[in-house]
């Protein structure tokens, strides 16, 4: 495969509603992608949907700098557990894994995109993990992973109804996915399965009428030094 650039421009704002995106067959029969971000061939950094279709597997093979994954619907299985909806993955780089499923999964992928001196592995099922109030309006936030040296942090959040849109600076950059319901700025409406890559230098704030949860991914995109 050819070194393929998707959304490779990292200084640019990314809104994907990803249900509109066809699904491309990987190397893998049963497993395809929706490929969201992208820089490189077969081996790429990479932020993708990627769908197993039931009783299909993937070969062995190691992530020299590193995976990180939502499982949304389905369960996602290694040698090493098997993953509901809801459990959130973080494999260092160096780790080595065969996926598989039996019922078929959709996951949330980012691939290469790690520091070579993250070491720990991470899994949480945040379906039975503690939620705390973030703020007095009323949002709630489940932290998935915080590295105090880079600022990056990921975590789940949930908006109640009626919250009102609150610009913040994001000096590192942000992701967004929409798990549910509805999150709105000042440039629109974001319904389920929406994707948004705002750049470093950011101000940002979103709100959302009827509520909203979502993935969020923050100070991971800040230039390079």
């Amino acid at each position: 495969m050819a070194d393929e650039l998707v959304n490779a421009d990292f200084t640019q704002r990314v809104v994907i509603a990803t249900d509109t995106l066809p699904w491309v067959p990987s190397p893998q029969a049963g497993v395809d992608r929706r490929l969201l971000d992208r820089i490189g061939g077969e081996v790429a950094r990479a932020t993708s949907l990627v769908c197993y279709v039931p009783a299909s597997a993937f070969p062995a093979h190691e992530h020299a700098l590193g995976e990180e994954f939502l499982v949304l619907s389905g369960v996602f299985s290694d040698e090493h557990g098997d993953y509901g909806e809801g459990t959130y993955v973080r494999n260092p780089p160096g780790s080595r894994h065969t996926p598989r499923t039996v019922p078929g999964c959709t996951i949330l992928v980012k691939l290469r995109q790690m520091k070579p001196t993250e070491t720990n592995r991470v899994v949480i099922d945040t379906t039975r993990a503690a939620w705390t109030q973030a703020d007095p309006k009323g949002l709630t936030r489940l932290p998935l992973y915080l590295a105090p040296d880079t600022g990056e942090s990921v975590t789940l959040e949930r908006m109640p109804p009626g919250t009102v849109p609150s610009e913040a600076d994001r000096p590192g950059g942000e992701e967004i996915f929409v798990l549910s319901g509805e999150l709105s700025d000042r440039y629109g409406s974001y319904g389920a399965g929406t994707w948004i890559r705002n750049p470093a230098g950011s101000r940002t704030g979103f709100g959302s009428a009827g509520g909203a949860t979502y993935w969020a991914k923050r100070g991971h995109l800040r230039p390079a030094s």
